[in-house]
């Protein structure tokens, strides 16, 4: 964590000195500034269920598993073809054993192409399960996960929305040491 937090602030600094001083990236958004986001995404979360693993720990057998809602929202720093930034979420469970799931990620990332970003974050993620009941604890974890969000022009339909506008998230992301896997998939909003 440490170390993807010290390169993180190294392309702070380190990037837009090396990069072209631009107003704009070929995709027409900013190439430096804030670009505030916000989101809807769904998905399914399934954790392990090896003794001594999961969140919690689950005995054999008895996997924890269930169908999300999601909410972002975020801001990201352009840095020409890079960017940095922070998102937060909440998450409903609609099916399964969670109830609900909230957490804070980094996320540095590249353009990708003339409407797209790709990404990895890193953060912390607590989960609540409807199963232990109204007054359970949250349980919190270490989560990251890599993604990418790709806007109207890279699927054909270019001239849709302004191309920084809406773009289609799709990312997949874990717990601790990989006890969990979540994909999740989306529209995001960017404004």
């Amino acid at each position: 964590m440490k170390k993807l937090i010290m390169a993180a602030t190294a392309a702070a600094f380190l990037v837009p000195a090396v990069a072209a001083a631009q107003d704009t990236t070929t995709d027409g958004s900013r190439a430096f500034g804030i670009d505030p986001y916000v989101g809807v995404m769904g998905g399914y979360e399934g954790f392990e269920s090896n003794p001594g693993g999961g969140i919690p720990a689950s005995p054999r057998g008895d996997r924890l598993k269930g169908g999300l809602v999601e909410g972002v929202a975020g801001v990201n720093v352009p840095l020409g073809g890079f960017f940095v930034g922070v998102e937060g979420n909440a998450a409903k469970g609609f099916t399964g054993d969670i109830d609900w799931e909230y957490g804070v990620h980094g996320r540095v990332g590249a353009r990708a192409g003339e409407s797209g970003l790709v990404y990895v974050k890193a953060g912390y993620r607590w989960v609540n399960f409807d199963r232990y009941g109204n007054n359970s604890p949250d349980f919190g974890r270490v989560s990251y996960g890599i993604g990418g969000e790709f806007g109207p022009a890279a699927i054909g339909l270019d001239g849709l929305t302004k191309k920084e506008g809406i773009r289609l998230r799709a990312e997949v992301s874990t717990t601790g040491e990989f006890e969990s896997v979540r994909p999740m998939i989306g529209v995001i909003g960017h404004f």
